[in-house]
């Protein structure tokens, strides 16, 4: 039987208040000493190092093992999950795949008409989701991103600056937006509300995009600097740093504006197997890899990447975003400045750690930063009770 253990969040007083019943680790196969690794490691971060706040959460098998939470942060508190939010995105798209109303072959203009402009009637839905479509950069900004009409006036001006299919560069905002009225076009739904409606309400999830401004102070995390104040640097208006306006994060955005806690994270990787919601085949195929190739541009990484849809796959270059303790099978998704949150499908280890500590610049790309970031995501992958390559094969 399992021990009847609560989820713990300390508050910058030192208290905690339960919250909800955890997994014994022992009963799904965890080891607590290696969880106590972990947990102390980003204590460090947050008593004795710059993080104002962070919550890690980690699941094994369906169940939430971990949830804790430190500094200035409680078991309620959300935090704008940046780029970590993709995998939400991605799933949306793989649960719309595995029910027939989309295919990754299809033409974008055949279901976006406005879009088929300027050479891009030859983008497929499988190069907007693996970053290859051509237009990174294509701008859509405030307050334009709250008008339907606009954001597709918009994309019919966007031109293609690569030939589509020929390289990786991270459509940082723009491939989310065609995402987005996707999903409208063939659910009659805006991502926000088939976000609520058929997936963070099912799975009691708090995962929510478009966060009204009257209700930001109350449990999303504000962005704060780590930057010493003598530094001399300033603020990149149009990097990671956006959604912290009240109405940048209200508009939702929906590549980076994302919120939610640890908990919905680590459990929404778990419900693409465990929940019914999701059918194996789609989930199987939104993870397979499609292509690895060295990213270019704005967000160019010092090693090539896998990408599934929408996703990064590990495969044998785990690179930045996911840990290299980890199976071939793990995916997920790194956010600003050095979040965390991948699922590793063999050992059905789900893991995230946020935290709402940014740089002036953004990124973390520190040499702390980086270890941190890499340091976390490899202690979360390595917790099983028995490592051998035997018990990882067998899933439980």
């Amino acid at each position: 039987m399992c021990a009847d253990r609560r989820e713990r969040g300390t508050t910058a007083s030192g208290s905690s208040s339960p919250v909800a019943l955890l997994a014994d680790p022992v009963d799904v196969g965890l080891d607590p000493r290696r969880l106590n690794l972990l947990t102390e490691r980003v204590r460090i971060e947050v008593e004795g190092g710059p993080l104002p706040s962070a919550q890690i959460a980690l699941a094994r098998a369906g169940r939430l093992v971990l949830f804790e939470t430190y500094g200035d942060s409680t078991p309620q508190t959300r935090y704008v999950l940046q780029s970590a939010s993709r995998p939400i995105v991605a799933s949306i798209v793989w649960k719309l795949m595995g029910e027939g109303l989309l295919a990754a072959g299809e033409r974008v203009a055949d279901i976006i008409p406005e879009f088929g402009t300027n050479g891009k009637d030859v983008v497929t839905v499988e190069q907007v989701l693996t970053h290859t479509a051509g237009f990174p950069l294509a701008p859509l900004g405030w307050p334009q991103m709250l008008d339907r009409g606009q954001r597709l006036a918009a994309m019919s001006k966007w031109r293609l600056t690569f030939e589509p299919g020929s390289r990786l560069e991270f459509h940082l905002t723009s491939a989310a937006w065609v995402i987005a009225e996707i999903v409208e076009r063939r659910t009659g739904s805006t991502l926000a509300q088939y976000l609520r409606e058929e997936i963070a309400e099912p799975l009691g999830l708090s995962l929510e995009l478009g966060v009204p401004q009257e209700r930001h102070a109350d449990d999303v995390a504000p962005f704060v600097s780590i930057d010493p104040p003598d530094t001399g640097a300033t603020v990149d208006p149009w990097g990671p740093w956006f959604p912290s306006k009240p109405e940048i994060l209200a508009a939702g955005e929906p590549s980076h504006s994302l919120v939610g806690t640890a908990r919905d994270v680590a459990l929404h990787y778990q419900a693409l197997f465990h929940s019914g919601r999701w059918t194996p085949t789609a989930v199987t195929d939104g993870i397979r890899p499609r292509l690895t190739m060295h990213p270019q541009g704005y967000s160019a990484q010092p090693n090539p990447l896998t990408m599934g849809l929408f996703v990064v796959v590990a495969g044998t270059l785990p690179g930045a975003y996911l840990p290299a303790t980890g199976s071939a099978e793990t995916f997920g998704h790194g956010g600003a400045p050095c979040q965390v949150s991948f699922m590793d499908p063999v050992t059905q280890v789900s893991f995230a750690f946020l935290t709402n500590g940014y740089p002036l610049s953004g990124y973390d790309e520190s040499p702390r930063g980086v270890a941190r970031r890499t340091n976390i995501a490899n202690l979360a992958a390595d917790v099983l009770a028995d490592a051998s390559a035997d018990a990882v094969a067998d899933r439980p």
